[in-house]
C-alpha cells in the first residue's frame, strides 16, 4: 500500500523554508510534493522553482495573491519573525496544516490570538523547535527521564553564538533590528528556552534577565574606518572583515556553487568571487559591523525558576570563537555535560568513572541542527498522518515563548524578577 503524499507550499524561500525544510521534503517524494512557492525575492523564486520543479504559474511574489486560495495540504511559514502570526492565522483560515518557523511571536497577545485561531479552524501547527528532534538532545532528555543522574536540580546553558555568526545574522543580517525581528532572546535563543522547559518538565515560575548591546556601535569603530569592508584600510586585519568572512572562507571551502552563509548574499548561482564581491559592495552584508542599523543585544543572561523546583540559567554570548551550545545538567546522583563544540556528551555518575558519548555517532546521516531538521520532517509526516504526538505543537511552544517575553521585559526593567504567568 502506497504512502500518502502531502502537497507542500513554501512561504519564505530562504535558508530555512527552502534550503532546509524544502530540500528535505523534495528528496522525500514518497511523502511530500512541493507545489507552490511565495517570496518577495524573484531570484529565489526562480532558483528554487527550478530546483523543486514548481511550475511558474505557482510561484508567487505577492503574498496577497498567494493567499487568495489554498495551494497545498501543508504550508511552511519561514518568513521574517514579525510576519509569522499574521500569516499563520491566514493559513489556518484557509484550512492549511502549518510548519511554523520560530519564534512564533514576541507578543503574548499574538500567541493568544494564534491559539484562538487554531482552536477555531482546527489546523495542525508544528513549531520548528528542531533541537527537540536532534538525537544528542533527545539522548540527554531520555537519560534525565530515566533517572541516570537522580533528580534534576539545575541546568546551566551557554549559547555560544560566535563572533562571525553574530556579525552575519544579528549585525548585518535579517535579525539585527527590533523593527523587523524578535528580541535576541527569542530570535536566537527560543531553541534554548524551549529545551530548558522541556528538560525541566515543568511550567516556568519566574524569570529575571540582564543584557546589553555593548560593542557593535559606531563609537567603537577604528579611527578612519570605512562604512564598507571593501573600501576599508582595516579590511585585512579586522576580525569582522566581510571579505574574509565570505570571499576567503568560500575559497577555503573549495569554491562550492552554493554554501551557507555565502548563498544568503546573492541568488546569482553558481557563485563566483566576482558575484560575491559585488554583493559586498552593494548589499547589507558588506557593511562595517560598526556602521549598521542594528540594535539587538550582543550578550544576555537569564535566570529561571520552574514550578517543580528546578532552576536554570541561560547565557547568550556573541563574543565566542566558535558556535555551539554548552549545557550542564546537575542532578542529585550525577551530572551531564552536552558540549556541541567538543562533540561530546559527558556523563559523570557519582562514584563511577566518567563516560563520554560522541555526538557525531548519534547524528550519522542527519541533516542540519545536529540531525534535528531531519527529525522534525520525520515527525511532521507522522503528525500529518495522525500517528505523531506533535511534541512542538503550538500549545506546547507558547510556554517557552512566554519565558522569552518575560526575559525581555525583565531586561528592559533592569533585571527585575517577573512571574511568567501573571494570573
Amino acid at each position: 500500500m502506497s504512502k500518502k503524499v502531502f502537497t507542500v507550499a513554501v512561504l519564505g524561500c530562504g535558508g530555512r523554508g527552502a534550503e532546509s525544510y524544502g530540500r528535505l521534503m523534495y528528496d522525500r517524494k514518497e511523502e511530500y510534493k512541493i507545489v507552490a512557492l511565495c517570496d518577495v525575492n524573484t531570484a529565489k523564486l526562480q532558483t528554487y522553482g527550478e530546483q523543486f520543479c514548481v511550475d511558474e504559474a505557482h510561484r508567487f511574489s505577492d503574498e496577497e495573491v498567494f493567499f487568495r486560495e489554498k495551494r497545498a495540504d501543508l504550508l511552511i511559514i519561514a518568513t521574517l519573525d514579525r510576519d509569522h502570526v499574521r500569516e499563520c492565522v491566514k493559513a489556518l483560515e484557509l484550512g492549511y496544516d502549518v510548519l511554523l518557523e520560530k519564534p512564533v511571536s514576541d507578543k503574548e497577545s499574538e500567541c493568544e490570538e494564534l491559539l484562538a485561531a487554531q482552536k477555531k479552524y482546527g489546523g495542525k501547527v508544528l513549531v520548528c523547535h528542531v533541537l527537540r528532534y536532534a538525537p544528542a538532545y533527545r539522548k540527554v532528555y531520555d537519560m534525565i527521564g530515566s533517572g541516570t543522574i537522580g533528580r534534576l536540580v539545575e541546568i546551566q546553558a551557554l549559547e555560544q553564538v560566535a563572533y562571525w555568526h553574530y556579525a552575519h545574522s544579528y549585525t548585518r543580517g535579517n535579525w539585527r533590528n527590533y523593527k523587523v525581528a524578535a528580541p535576541m532572546i527569542l530570535a536566537k535563543c527560543c531553541h534554548d528556552l524551549d529545551l530548558l522547559q522541556w528538560y525541566a518538565k515543568s511550567a516556568c515560575d519566574t524569570v529575571s534577565s540582564v543584557g546589553a548591546l555593548t560593542y557593535f556601535k559606531p563609537e567603537n569603530a577604528p579611527e578612519g574606518a570605512a562604512r564598507r569592508c571593501t573600501e576599508c584600510k582595516y579590511e585585512r586585519t579586522c576580525p569582522y572583515s566581510a571579505v574574509k568572512a565570505y570571499v576567503d572562507s568560500w575559497e577555503r571551502s573549495g569554491c562550492p556553487e552554493n554554501i551557507w552563509p555565502i548563498n544568503i548574499l546573492t541568488q546569482d548561482f553558481p557563485l563566483t568571487k566576482e558575484k560575491i564581491m559585488k554583493a559586498l559592495e552593494t548589499g547589507n552584508y558588506g557593511r562595517c559591523v560598526f556602521a549598521c542599523d542594528n540594535d539587538v543585544v550582543d550578550h544576555q543572561h537569564v535566570s529561571l525558576t520552574f514550578k517543580n523546583g528546578v532552576n536554570a540559567t541561560l547565557t547568550m554570548m556573541a563574543f565566542t570563537q566558535d558556535c555551539g551550545r554548552l549545557i550542564r545538567f546537575f542532578g542529585t546522583e550525577g551530572e551531564i555535560v552536552l558540549d556541541e563544540q567538543k562533540n561530546v556528551i559527558e556523563v559523570g555518575i557519582f562514584g563511577k568513572d566518567r563516560e563520554n558519548i560522541a555526538i557525531s555517532k548519534l547524528v550519522e546521516g542527519g541533516y542540519g541542527h545536529g540531525g534535528g531538521d531531519t527529525g522534525l520532517v520525520n515527525e511532521l509526516y507522522r503528525v500529518l498522518t495522525g500517528e505523531g504526538d506533535n511534541p512542538t505543537s503550538l500549545a506546547a511552544s507558547v510556554e517557552s515563548h512566554l519565558m522569552g517575553i518575560r526575559a525581555e521585559e525583565s531586561m528592559q526593567a533592569g533585571g527585575a524578577r517577573l512571574k511568567v504567568h501573571k494570573n
